[in-house]
């Protein structure tokens, strides 16, 4: 198990990050939980893990995750590899970033090795795009939000059915 503490930009609150064998049992401070290989673990229930979330295309492509083998002698090149696929996946990074509110995160993987898997390089990917994304502004202080009433409607509005009455609404009352 490793861990890492970051501050979370603007908010100025410590990230926590931790990683734990699936195969290990959870611990009470570790926060959300959440699988980030590609393949569910051998062997273990959901219930078990006590996951919030699996996000399986977070892990390495199958062919990479082949080649690599877990093979110390392969880690470089698969660090370099991996980085560039992670580099395409910020949108699945975010997500994971925001199970991550309360300050604490917790990568479940399945390798044997704690040192040489993906759990290690999600963690880089995310600690870069915490500290790049959430990093003040030119200005100094982030910008702020605006009510959604003064930046308009972020839904347009629904067209109604001719004929269909909207959901919301009671059927009416029959006469006896």
């Amino acid at each position: 198990m490793w861990s890492v503490n970051a501050m979370a930009g603007s908010r100025q609150t410590p990230l926590v990050i931790t990683a734990r064998r699936a195969y290990d049992p959870p611990a009470a401070d570790d926060g959300p939980r959440v699988l980030v290989d590609r393949l569910w673990p051998r062997g273990v229930s959901r219930d078990r893990l006590r996951i919030v979330a699996w996000l399986p295309d977070l892990g390495p492509s199958p062919g990479l995750r082949k080649w690599f083998g877990h093979d110390p002698a392969r880690w470089d090149e698969f660090r370099r590899r991996y980085h560039l696929e992670l580099a395409s996946k910020t949108g699945l990074l975010r997500e994971l970033r925001a199970y991550a509110r309360g300050g604490r995160l917790t990568l479940v993987y399945g390798a044997r090795d704690p040192e040489h898997n993906q759990a290690v390089l999600v963690r880089e990917a995310l600690l870069e795009l915490t500290s790049v994304t959430d990093a003040p502004a030119a200005g100094g202080a982030p910008p702020k939000r605006r009510s959604r009433a003064s930046r308009g409607s972020a839904r347009p509005a629904r067209a109604r059915t001719p004929g269909r009455r909207s959901p919301s609404r009671r059927p009416p009352r029959r006469s006896r």
